[in-house]
């Protein structure tokens, strides 16, 4: 783990050929299969037969009643074989590759069962819910096929306005950066009772059914929710992560349901060469919604989201008739997505494997998910929590 260092946007690109990459049926469509056929493997399951690449070869779940739901929700799903057993899924020579859309605390286990079975693999974010999870996914990583195409739910990645920012940074345009920020900012009304539970199963399986509740199956709202936003500030960041964070956090409303110790939260991380990197989170916010990223270098600003990129910097317009004057005249350009990101994601995923082009995303991954794991720590313990102190702690 103390290996742990910067790398390219993606964790590098490797072309092999596509019968190496993609078997014996290279030239056809590859044969995907769902592990967790929830409220995420539905929408995601459902962008993936969009792709002319794809086919859907089969859908597991634990729990029957979301094997129907899969079955209604992806097209085709209803006429491939549907598994309880997940390892009956990686064992089926029509599944090519695997979408894991499982709890997070899951992610780990089905992620090494996935390498054993030599699949291609898509995971949902985050790697793990905690530290011992991140190891035993890196565990398994050792033992990968190299030619097998990996990706994790951090589709921002992928997007185009991402990588034209990103492509700005690099060459630039904006200087030398030395600050980052993350907003992460949304949710809607402030909970006021516990849901329905599931009739005639234990309080554990109810738990596990709605875990992003709960801490020990999600992370926490910093681990599931907010590491989109850390992947974004690692990756811009040069693909390093923090040394240390500091950060506060509480609950403004009360839990009535799970154990989450906070629904907003401010963590500063710091990077080496002095670059700072601040993640701002609420929830609960009555449908308001401020999901972004901006870079801070000396001769611009990069801001970032699912629905535009800008560039902010010295324009010729930059008039300001007094200190008063707090108007904005800085834009340089904005350009506006035009297509869901994760369907970018899923797209350069099929597309990848068509064309023997092996990403692997797992150090990346496994690193911006610690990244939020010590954020979170240094919430719990209000002081300084060093990287080495967050791995050491499993």
């Amino acid at each position: 783990m103390s290996g742990i260092t910067r790398r390219n946007a993606v964790g590098g690109i490797l072309i092999v050929p596509p019968a190496t990459a993609f078997g014996a049926q290279a030239n056809s469509k590859i044969g995907f299969g769902v592990i967790g056929a929830g409220g995420r493997g539905q929408y995601v399951g459902e962008l993936m037969t969009r792709d002319p690449n794809s086919r859907i070869a089969a859908i597991c779940d634990k729990y029957p009643d979301r094997i129907d739901a899969g079955k209604t929700k992806i097209p085709g799903a209803d006429k491939v074989p549907a598994y309880r057993d997940y390892h009956d899924l990686l064992n089926d020579r029509n599944v090519d590759a695997v979408l894991i859309s499982t709890p997070v605390f899951l992610h780990p286990e089905h992620y090494e069962a996935a390498i054993a079975a030599k699949k291609h693999i898509y995971c949902e974010k985050p790697a793990g819910a905690d530290v011992a999870g991140c190891k035993r996914m890196l565990r398994a990583w050792e033992r990968r096929d190299r030619s097998k195409r990996i990706q994790f739910g951090f589709q921002q990645r992928f997007s185009a306005q991402y990588l034209k920012s990103h492509s700005y940074l690099t060459s630039g345009r904006i200087g030398e950066m030395k600050l980052m920020m993350s907003y992460w900012v949304l949710g809607y009304l402030p909970p006021t009772g516990a849901p329905q539970p599931y009739a005639g199963i234990s309080e554990e399986e109810n738990q596990v059914r709605r875990w992003g509740s709960w801490m020990k199956y999600s992370g926490g709202p910093i681990v599931e929710q907010d590491c989109h936003g850390i992947d974004t500030i690692n990756w811009f960041g040069g693909d390093r992560h923090a040394l240390s964070a500091v950060g506060r956090g509480g609950v403004r409303y009360p839990i009535p349901y799970g154990d989450w110790t906070t629904d907003h939260h401010d963590v500063i991380y710091q990077y080496p060469d002095g670059l700072e990197g601040w993640l701002i989170s609420i929830k609960h916010t009555a449908g308001y919604r401020d999901v972004k990223e901006q870079f801070y270098g000396s001769k611009g600003m990069l801001e970032t989201s699912r629905r535009y990129m800008k560039l902010h910097g010295m324009t010729p317009n930059v008039r300001y008739k007094s200190a008063d004057d707090l108007r904005d005249t800085s834009l340089m350009e904005r350009e506006e997505s035009i297509s869901d990101i994760t369907l970018e994601a899923t797209t350069a995923f099929f597309n990848g494997i068509q064309k023997g082009e092996i990403i692997d995303m797992t150090r990346t991954s496994v690193e911006s998910t610690l990244t939020a794991i010590l954020g979170r720590m240094a919430i719990q313990t209000k002081r300084e929590v060093t990287w080495d102190e967050m791995l050491n702690s499993a």
